[in-house]
C-alpha cells in the first residue's frame, strides 16, 4: 500500500513509519518539525525514511502528495496538558484546522481510508457505578474535596461511592481539556467528512501510550516521561492525589502495530469507528511511579496531594472492540515496558522549551 503518514518524525508516527516500511508499504512520511518538538531538525530516527517537512495545513502540498494513497494515517498533533488556555489557538490550529485541510484535500484526491490518531481524553471520567443506581455519570469534584485529600467522585444521586467500571467506545463523550476538546471535534470533523463522502475512518483512541522516542522535559510530556526525567536528576517522581488513580498504559510498539492492522484492515464504509487502544491491563499512576523508580534504582515516589483543574480520577479502557474488529491485542505487559522504560532513548527537548516539574496524574 501506498500510505500518507503524518506527524511520520514524532513519537508515535516514527513507530508506524518503521513499522510499515518493515511490511513492505510505501510511505510518504510528512512532519512540520515544530521547533517546539524538534528544535527544527528531524530526530535520528527517520534517517531510514525521505522525511517530507511539511504542514499539515498546506492543502497546495497534500494536492501534490496525495494522488495514489491508498489510505492516510493522521498522527500529527499537538499534544498534551500544555501551558493553560493560552494555548488554545496553538491547539485548535495544529489539531482541528489541520483535519479539516486533509480531510478536504482527501476528498479532491478521492482518497477514502483514514486511520486517526484519537485519544482517550474525549471520555473525560471514565465508567462508574453506583451500588444502588447502576452506571451513572459521576458528580464534578469539588474543590473542597479535592483539598481534603477526597479524591473518588460520588454518584450524582445519592451521593455514595462509585466503582469504576472499564469505558466501552459507546461511554458519552466530555472532553474536559482544550486539548481533549480538539482530539474531539477531529473525530467529529472525519465522521462528518466520512458520511459526505462514503469514506471510512478508524478513530483510535490512545489511552497512556508510553516508550522509546517519548519526548522529555517538555510541558507536553507523557507522566511516565516527566516520572523518568525526576529520576534521572536523582529526585523522586511527584504524584498527584493519592497516586491511585487507575489508568491502561500502552506501549508505544503497541500502539503502532494497532495502527497497521487498522491501515490494511477493510475501512468502514461512510462511517467512523472509534477503537480504544489499551493494554487492557489497568494500573495506577502510583503503580507506574514505583515501577520506574525500582527500575531505575531512584528515590521511592512522593505522592504531594492536590488536583489540576482538568484532571480525571479513572480511565481504564474495555479492549474488545479492538480485538473483535481489528485483531488487536497488546503484547507488552507493563512490568517489562516500564523496565525498559529506563532505558529507553527518549526524544531530547529542543533548545529554549522549558523544564516541567515531575508532577503527573497520567
Amino acid at each position: 500500500m501506498r500510505i500518507l503518514l503524518t506527524g511520520a518524525a514524532g513519537f508515535i508516527g516514527s513507530h508506524i513509519a518503521d513499522l510499515l516500511v518493515d511490511d513492505g508499504h510505501e510511505v510518504l512520511a510528512l512532519d512540520a518539525l515544530l521547533p517546539q518538538a524538534h528544535g527544527g531538525e528531524p530526530p535520528e530516527w527517520t534517517g531510514r525514511h525521505d522525511l517530507i517537512h511539511g504542514d499539515v495545513r498546506d492543502g497546495e502540498l497534500l494536492d501534490r502528495l496525495l494522488p495514489g494513497v491508498d489510505a492516510v494515517c493522521h498522527q500529527a498533533a499537538m499534544v498534551g496538558h500544555g501551558l493553560d488556555p493560552s494555548d488554545a489557538p496553538s491547539y485548535a490550529g495544529h489539531n482541528d484546522y489541520a483535519t479539516a485541510v486533509l480531510l478536504a484535500a482527501m476528498h479532491r484526491a478521492r482518497v477514502t481510508s483514514l486511520v486517526l490518531a484519537s485519544s482517550m481524553v474525549v471520555y473525560g471520567e471514565g465508567r462508574y457505578t453506583c451500588a444502588r443506581h447502576g452506571n451513572v455519570r459521576p458528580a464534578p469534584r469539588r474543590p473542597e474535596d479535592l483539598a481534603a485529600g477526597r479524591y473518588d467522585p460520588g454518584c450524582p444521586r445519592c451521593g455514595d461511592a462509585l466503582a469504576w467500571a472499564t469505558v466501552p467506545e459507546d461511554a458519552p463523550l466530555d472532553p474536559r481539556s482544550t486539548y481533549a476538546a480538539t482530539k474531539l471535534a477531529q473525530e467529529h470533523l472525519a465522521s462528518a467528512w466520512a458520511r459526505q463522502t462514503g469514506g471510512g475512518c478508524w478513530a483510535l483512541r490512545y489511552h497512556n501510550v508510553y516508550g522509546p522516542r517519548m519526548p522529555r522535559d517538555t510541558p507536553y510530556a507523557g507522566v511516565a516521561s516527566i516520572f523518568r526525567s525526576a529520576l534521572a536528576d536523582g529526585r523522586p517522581p511527584r504524584v498527584l492525589e493519592d497516586g491511585r488513580q487507575q489508568r491502561d498504559f500502552v506501549h508505544v510498539t503497541d500502539v503502532a502495530r494497532v495502527n497497521v492492522r487498522a491501515l490494511v484492515a477493510e475501512a468502514p464504509v461512510g462511517a467512523l469507528v472509534p477503537v480504544n487502544v489499551c493494554s487492557g491491563e489497568p494500573h495506577t499512576v502510583g503503580d507506574l511511579a514505583r515501577t520506574l523508580a525500582t527500575a531505575m534504582g531512584g528515590p521511592a515516589p512522593l505522592v504531594v496531594g492536590g488536583a489540576r483543574a482538568a484532571d480525571v480520577r479513572h480511565v481504564v479502557a474495555d479492549p474488545s472492540r479492538a480485538a473483535d474488529l481489528l485483531g488487536f491485542t497488546a503484547g507488552v505487559r507493563f512490568a517489562d515496558g516500564v523496565a525498559a522504560f529506563a532505558t529507553d532513548p527518549l526524544r531530547e527537548p529542543a533548545v529554549g522549551v522549558g523544564r516541567e516539574p515531575a508532577v503527573g496524574v497520567g
